[in-house]
């Protein structure tokens, strides 16, 4: 079973970067979609972006991070990063990677909804807290 780390969480000053990872316990993520995820104080789990192989990296994101935001994945290190920049209050969150085995498109994920989007493979999360 896949186990899923992440860290690079921290406290930043708005208009700051932080960078997170996502460390995979065995190399068979490597085949699979990954995600970031992301819940607010108070508020329910919502989606941020997505990254898949599909002979070429195919990424996705949420309106709210587009131009700010940046996923990548280093197969080598069974690691997905999330590059954050411009970083706003709004963003203030524990963020989550997941896997999805079952590879289904980005927006039926999405459309699962939350608490768990119908994936399995979690972490436990890292805490994002933006200042203003």
């Amino acid at each position: 079973q896949v186990q899923l780390v992440e860290s690079g969480g921290g406290l930043v000053q708005a208009g700051g970067s932080l960078r997170l990872s996502c460390a995979a316990s065995e190399r068979t993520f490597n085949n699979y979609p990954m995600y970031w995820f992301r819940q607010p104080p108070g508020k329910e789990r919502e989606f941020v972006t997505t990254i898949r192989w599909n002979g070429v990296f195919t990424t996705y994101y949420a309106d709210s991070v587009k131009g700010r935001f940046t996923i990548s994945r280093d197969n080598n290190k069974n690691t997905v990063y999330l590059q954050m920049n411009s970083l706003k209050p709004d963003d203030t969150a524990v963020y989550y990677c997941a896997a999805d085995p079952v590879e289904r498109p980005y927006w039926r994920v999405i459309r699962a909804g939350p608490p768990n989007y119908g994936m399995d493979y979690w972490g436990k999360g890292t805490l994002v807290t933006v200042s203003s």
